[in-house]
């Protein structure tokens, strides 16, 4: 038996999956530089969080653009453009809510139900892609907002950041429910999961 070559994995990537490492990478450093700011409190590196958010967009646009037009598309690539979509435009935005102030029992539930719609809108993406495509190459159109959408909450929580409306000054204050605290703000994440697991057809341009 031929042995597999090393980093044979590597050496089958298309050019588009390594800009969807990039989205990754973005999500990644994005959670990082969110600890970094839990830890220190400087500002600044909360905003680099918030800014490699519409980084990770680029890269995830540019990813799908290069596919085909080398018409390189692959199941492989597909999953990881999935799996980092989740850690950029799910989890990032999730820990960026986090580390301004949505940190009460109720705002963790509904950050964390955010996350899981996001993992699902995507899950349900793979499974029916073939068939919304009609055959093509092309999804036609997306069955719930796409999770990228997350973007609009992270430029909210930007604003917010700079405003210096975070952690006790958080936008609409806070409310306590049977001893536990939610943030009004944190509704908007579950306005957006519900999207996102929604039947809403939306045109793909």
């Amino acid at each position: 038996m031929d042995r597999p070559k090393p980093f044979s994995m590597i050496r089958e990537f298309h050019l588009a999956d390594w800009f969807t490492l990039g989205n990754a990478f973005c999500g990644v450093g994005a959670l990082f530089s969110v600890m970094t700011f839990l830890q220190v409190h400087d500002h600044r590196h909360l905003y680099f969080a918030c800014a490699l958010i519409p980084l990770a967009l680029v890269f995830d646009v540019l990813d799908g653009r290069i596919a085909r037009w080398r018409q390189r598309a692959s199941a492989m690539g597909r999953e990881l453009d999935s799996l980092a979509d989740v850690i950029s435009f799910g989890v990032a935005p999730a820990a960026i809510a986090y580390a301004c102030g949505m940190q009460g029992l109720y705002d963790r539930i509904v950050l964390v139900f955010f996350v899981a719609c996001g993992v699902s809108r995507l899950a349900r993406y793979n499974v029916t892609a073939e068939k919304l495509s009609d055959g093509g190459d092309k999804v036609k159109y997306f069955e719930g907002t796409p999770i990228p959408t997350s973007l609009l909450l992270v430029l909210v929580l930007a604003a917010a950041a700079w405003a210096g409306a975070i952690g006790e000054q958080l936008w609409f204050g806070v409310v306590e429910i049977a001893g536990f605290k939610l943030h009004p703000l944190v509704l908007m994440f579950l306005v957006s999961g519900s999207l996102m697991i929604s039947r809403i057809r939306i045109p793909k341009l």
